[in-house]
């Protein structure tokens, strides 16, 4: 593996030399629940998977299995190009690759660059199923600092170009935020106006996504206090009347206080793409520290797959998970595969 140098720290605040700096895994720390998250109490109704019985026939499912990139120690530790190789030779058909302030997926790159990515990963035979950012957080599309809402429009219509560029339809979105308590510089957005921020924003984003055939996929969250339910979302999303505006469904995201088979079938075929996240209400701790390895939490996963197969979704399932194995790293992407296997039927269940 070679050796990379670590990303620059990302200033909380551009706006203001006295906040404090923060790298892309705090913000993603932060951004996941939050350290202000209250504790769950044992008696929240946590539906656990069951196994099946040794005499069950496991359903099979065409879902195509796809990894996020911050599953990888890149690019500390691992190249752009070894994760690239490593997915693949691991079993899943795609990856999801994160843009950047500093890294091979950031301003810094452009056409030409965001191509020969597109060509590597054609040489190595495993497909960009999409493209998510963090850069939402500090630069969300509906705060109250203009500097703030003009950059984050910025970046993401980089974004959009560069997903056309690297050879895929999918680009996460996070629409806007009522409130981010992981950040304390963050000036909360009354309810209406974040809505009315949040759709002004995807109105400008659309035209350029509708020219370069990108889909701007809204990603429901929790802790952003906006789009908090999936009639809200199914209405936010309607309301453009575009096919260019549909869902990136997280089930790990509403896992404290909601559950995902339950979202499925009321957004239907909204859904354009999934974060396959892992979490458990077992635990206490309501941050990122929530989110598991695969099949090490309380998703009732024959559920969730099942109620994604009734709605008629065919598209990747990516599994998003910001730990990378300090040691032996590759154990992860393999164990990964593995549980999706065996979730989509590929191998069957051996149990005495």
């Amino acid at each position: 593996m070679k050796s990379h140098p670590k990303s620059h720290p990302l200033s909380a605040s551009p706006s203001s030399a006295s906040k404090s700096a923060v790298d892309r895994r705090q913000w993603l720390s932060y951004a996941a629940f939050g350290g202000a998250a209250i504790a769950a109490g044992s008696s929240q109704a946590a539906t656990v998977a069951t196994a099946a019985s040794p005499n069950q026939t496991q359903p099979k499912y065409k879902f195509k299995k796809s990894i996020n990139l911050w599953a990888f120690p890149y690019p500390d530790k691992m190249s752009l190009k070894e994760c690239l190789q490593l997915a693949k030779d691991a079993g899943f058909d795609g990856i999801e690759l994160n843009y950047d302030l500093d890294s091979d997926l950031s301003p810094k790159s452009g056409t030409k660059e965001f191509t020969e990515i597109r060509k590597m990963a054609d040489e190595i035979g495993i497909a960009i199923s999409g493209v998510c950012s963090f850069l939402f957080w500090p630069y969300p599309l509906t705060s109250n600092d203009p500097a703030e809402r003009a950059r984050g429009m910025e970046l993401a219509g980089k974004m959009t170009q560069a997903a056309h560029d690297l050879g895929t339809e999918n680009l996460l979105v996070v629409p806007g935020a009522v409130h981010m308590p992981w950040r304390e510089d963050h000036d909360p957005t009354p309810n209406d106006v974040c809505d009315q921020r949040a759709r002004e924003a995807i109105g400008k984003l659309l035209p350029q996504a509708e020219k370069l055939n990108v889909k701007l996929n809204m990603e429901n969250i929790f802790f952003n206090g906006f789009l908090m339910s999936p009639m809200e979302m199914a209405d936010f999303v309607d309301s453009f009347q575009s096919e260019h505006v549909r869902v990136h469904f997280d089930t790990g995201n509403i896992m404290e206080y909601q559950f995902p088979e339950h979202w499925i079938p009321i957004l239907g075929d909204r859904i354009q793409n999934v974060h396959l996240k892992e979490y458990t209400k077992k635990g206490t701790d309501h941050s990122l520290e929530a989110f598991r390895p695969l099949l090490d939490g309380t998703t009732n996963w024959p559920a969730v797959l099942e109620a994604f197969d009734t709605i008629g979704y065919d598209g990747y399932l990516t599994f998003e998970y910001f730990h990378p194995y300090a040691h032996f790293p590759e154990a992860l992407i393999y164990q990964t595969s593995d549980s999706l296997d065996r979730m989509l039927g590929k191998e069957q269940p051996r149990l005495t």
